[in-house]
């Protein structure tokens, strides 16, 4: 007797141990099906049944006990697993200098709903995460789904453990400014439950197009993406965001490419920072932007609608060049297995991909023994669904303590 009931304890506890793997798997697509859950995880199928029964329990997927047999298949079908499209959200928000985005976003990188901010982005970092909190709370009081977490991605490099913006160079934000601390603390007076966190917008950008877009299924993908202003860059090892020792790795915008080039903001000259951005393009066109809608909307309109035009062709190439110089560099040195672009650089590559290819692969070691492939990102707001990672990760991590 007492073996029996020890046996069913193990059960029971190697079944609650796979609870946040097993999630993790249908999150990220990777487990349509009950039979391939039990694959990836190595467990029976009587264990993977009750692993997706409990998930279901929580209101975090559901389960298809009678799904249709394709045509031409033979046996019965395996139970279909997806998402609940009726379970919990996270609060997510992106801060830029145009403005900010308040999101609800569920499991998947699924967004619910979602409020543009176009407020002035003040140099007091506590009344503009206030003002986004605000949107966010308005969201979900509408959407009458339960919240549990929240999470921010800002253009700047993020200092962990402390969650400071260490170079908020395009917000005018102090230097070192407690974004986390402030953020979950207007969560919290918000009413909103759950952890919050903070990122560097490309990082998560990065991490939301490997687990839900364009990067996935890379072991070592890498990241660069103009926001509205500045450029940024970010890396994928194994499934896991490498941010360093403290969290300001690949500070990309700041390689050299041009070194005769325009004046930057850290005081040197010529870097991707400037030299690739929306704000570069529109000069480099002679286009004066214009304050109606954000510079990396008039950039991308641009290139989408005139890239025929000598001008903005000549700029064009002129970016692209100076972006594929930069990309070789870091090929030279992370050797990644994918490059994934966003913001503007995806516009670039849309508008001339056989000259960015052949500029890296003419300045890349690796790049001319077999080429790396550069595709563009595929996410809308996906550094949006990247801070949505951030709070969805400790329900991924223990799925029945962080719902408790």
């Amino acid at each position: 007797m007492n073996g029996k009931v020890t046996s069913t304890r193990t059960k029971l506890e190697r079944g609650r141990s796979a609870l946040g793997p097993a999630l993790e798997l249908v999150h990220t697509g990777r487990a349509p099906t009950r039979a391939v859950l039990t694959s990836e995880l190595g467990v029976t199928r009587a264990t993977a049944g009750a692993v997706a029964a409990e998930l279901e329990a929580l209101g975090l997927i559901r389960v298809d006990s009678r799904p249709t047999a394709a045509a031409g298949s033979q046996g019965r079908p395996s139970h279909r697993l997806a998402l609940d499209d009726r379970g919990p959200v996270v609060l997510a928000a992106q801060i830029h200098p145009d403005g900010f985005r308040a999101a609800l976003v569920g499991l998947g990188g699924r967004t619910v709903a979602t409020a543009p901010g176009c407020v002035t982005v003040s140099a007091d970092p506590a009344q503009v995460l206030g003002a986004v909190v605000e949107v966010g709370a308005a969201l979900l009081r509408a959407s009458g789904r339960r919240c549990v977490g929240a999470g921010l991605a800002v253009p700047s490099a993020v200092a962990e453990p402390e969650g400071t913006a260490l170079n908020p160079l395009h917000l005018a934000w102090p230097a070192g400014s407690p974004v986390r601390e402030i953020f979950a603390e207007r969560v919290r007076a918000a009413g909103i439950t759950g952890p919050a966190f903070t990122g560097n917008d490309v990082n998560l950008t990065a991490l939301a197009e490997h687990r839900h877009g364009a990067g996935r299924g890379a072991q070592h993908l890498l990241c660069v993406a103009t926001g509205h202003r500045g450029v940024g860059g970010a890396l994928v090892i194994d499934g896991r965001l490498h941010s360093g020792s403290s969290g300001l790795a690949l500070e990309v915008g700041h390689l050299t490419v041009n070194p005769e080039g325009r004046a930057c903001h850290c005081g040197s000259r010529g870097c991707l920072d400037v030299e690739t951005d929306p704000l570069a393009f529109l000069t480099a066109a002679h286009r004066d932007p214009g304050p109606e809608v954000s510079l990396l909307q008039q950039a991308r309109e641009l290139l989408r609608t005139e890239y025929a035009a000598p001008a903005v062709r000549r700029a064009g190439e002129e970016l692209i060049d100076r972006l594929g110089l930069g990309l070789a560099g870091l090929v030279n040195i992370l050797n990644p297995d994918r490059i994934i672009l966003g913001g503007l650089h995806r516009e670039l590559l849309a508008a001339d991909p056989e000259r960015l290819r052949a500029v890296v692969a003419d300045r890349s070691l690796w790049g001319r023994s077999g080429g790396v492939p550069i595709l563009a990102c595929a996410l809308d707001h996906n550094s949006l669904v990247g801070a949505a990672e951030l709070a969805w990760q400790p329900v991924l991590d223990d799925p029945l303590t962080a719902l408790a």
